[in-house]
């Protein structure tokens, strides 16, 4: 094929707009391009046609496209797969790289940089494919290991950009995403120090917020402490990075020592840039503080590549955020209507939060066990927006048919949470809150190591509150009889460890304490 000649390329993606904006798009480039609605469709055109580049879409009817590259990796693993997703997960980025896909990019994609992409792939298989009808007319074991060594950098370098997107599309907080960005710097570039400044237009001066330092090896450790970052003496780079945020370009300085003006401490230099919705929001910068290391331009690419991943991660991460806030306040919302309804259980869903988590803390419950109390404690109850007033509130001794209708409210519990998709341990822990270890417990009779730990702490803490506070059909109990119920359940109704540590707890007052702050 001829420099003027264009390759042809072949989209999958089972929506038409898609299709049509793509290959109008590529077709005016001088692209052929060749269309299929799904997997099956264009694995019958790959059957018929020589193909240069596939990109798919992952989700359509017949054949997906995780399919689809395994079928072409199967017929001809020449042809390189560019997968575009709109739901990324580490489980698909995971099978994509079993299928050998080459690259994986997050809709909506931009043409331009879809068409760069097509660029680089393209050329790398150009260098594949006469890489390998090189080595066959190459007899020489020189000329063979030099190929051999230009393969392997071309792998190494498509390992490195998958390592790149797949961490990004792991994290979950905006705080573990600034310390991922600043240590996978250090160890991809072996860099001295990297530090990601955020830059706050209300003290026009950038702000670190995460730094690595690895001496060169890439074996950081991190900090989201400004001061702490401050007082390890690197080069003050204020003004090199306001200037950069303004110009809003990567900054590359291979060799520090020939430019006039730059800190004593400086070797070699990168600041890039890292934008949200077209506006600068950090910098990152990765610096050389000692020895022999200078940065190349592919040091600047894999920077760059890195901040680009990292824009869209932080836009999805304040996406969820949003979303699961939102979605967290409606929720309690209706807990709160649900305790408005009874004025003997206002604050309940609060107090079973407030000692759930403390027990959990002082049996030692890592955080990650807390937060999901926090949620499953405030909803615990929610279930009961579907029993009606009339039993909820009833005064009296409820019948057998009125105490099985309450005994539902954890299943209706379980499934509000279970229709959004979000809280899947939570869920189980709602479900599961009124279980007892003897197995006389509802909706399910588990019994003992059937039942979650978070859940059997919760059902101390709902006990608790319930019996120690006032209820539409009856006073608060005495402190006797409290106390009798609680330490008796040991090891029938509740689980004995946790009954130990609300002992200790409850003797030394800590859960009165708890209960003043939350009236």
């Amino acid at each position: 094929m001829t420099d003027d000649q264009k390759e042809t390329l072949l989209i999958v993606d089972d929506e038409e707009s898609i299709l049509e904006v793509a290959s109008e798009y590529f077709m005016t480039k001088g692209y052929h391009v060749l269309t299929a609605e799904n997997g099956r469709i264009a694995a019958d055109i790959i059957a018929q046609e020589k193909i240069d580049c596939c990109f798919t879409d992952i989700n359509m009817p017949e054949m997906d496209g995780l399919e689809l590259a395994e079928h072409i990796r199967k017929v001809d693993n020449t042809i390189p797969v560019i997968i575009m997703t709109g739901y990324p997960s580490l489980d698909n980025t995971i099978r994509t790289l079993k299928n050998g896909v080459v690259d994986f990019l997050i809709k909506p994609v931009n043409l331009n940089q879809l068409e760069l992409c097509v660029q680089r792939v393209l050329r790398e298989r150009r260098l594949f494919i006469r890489n390998i009808f090189l080595a066959k007319e190459v007899e020489g074991k020189k000329r063979i290991e030099d190929l051999n060594r230009e393969l392997t950098y071309k792998v190494s370098e498509l390992n490195t950009l998958n390592r790149i997107m797949t961490d990004f599309t792991t994290i979950s907080s905006s705080t573990d995403l600034f310390k991922r960005v600043v240590d996978l710097s250090t160890e991809l570039t072996h860099a001295d120090e990297a530090v990601f400044y955020v830059i706050n237009e209300a003290v026009k001066q950038p702000v670190p917020v995460a730094r690595s330092h690895s001496g060169g090896n890439g074996n950081g450790a991190t900090s989201t402490d400004a001061a702490a970052i401050r007082k390890t003496g690197g080069p003050d780079l204020s003004n090199l990075i306001l200037d950069n945020s303004e110009e809003d370009k990567p900054l590359l300085i291979q060799d520090a020592g020939r430019v006039p003006g730059l800190p004593e401490t400086l070797r070699s230099l990168m600041l890039v840039p890292l934008n949200i919705r077209k506006k600068v929001f950090g910098v990152l910068a990765v610096s050389v503080l000692d020895g022999e290391v200078r940065f190349s331009e592919k040091d600047l690419y894999y920077m760059s590549f890195m901040s680009n991943k990292a824009a869209y991660a932080i836009e999805n991460i304040a996406l969820y955020e949003n979303i699961y806030e939102n979605l967290f306040a409606t929720l309690y919302a209706f807990v709160r209507a649900i305790e408005a309804r009874d004025p003997y259980t206002e604050q309940h869903s609060n107090r079973v939060t407030r000692i759930a988590i403390a027990l959990c803390q002082a049996m030692g419950g890592s955080q990650e066990d807390q937060d999901i109390l926090n949620v499953a404690g405030q909803l615990h109850d929610i279930g009961k927006i579907g029993i009606r007033d009339d039993i909820l509130l009833k005064p009296g001794r409820l019948t057998n048919e009125e105490f099985r209708i309450i005994k539902e409210h954890p299943v209706i519990g379980a499934k509000i949470v279970e229709r959004l998709g979000l809280w899947d341990r939570e869920k189980h822990i709602i479900r599961c809150h009124h279980e007892r270890i003897d197995g006389r417990g509802y909706p399910d009779g588990l019994s003992g190591e059937q039942i979650p730990m978070l859940a059997r702490i919760l059902s101390v803490a709902d006990v608790y509150d319930a019996i120690a506070s006032d209820r539409a059909y009856r006073q608060k109990m005495d402190e006797s009889e409290i106390l009798k119920i609680m330490y008796g359940g040991s090891g029938s109704q509740f689980d004995a460890d946790v009954i130990e540590t609300f002992r200790r707890m409850y003797e030394k007052g800590e859960f009165a304490q708890l209960l003043d702050e939350v009236l």
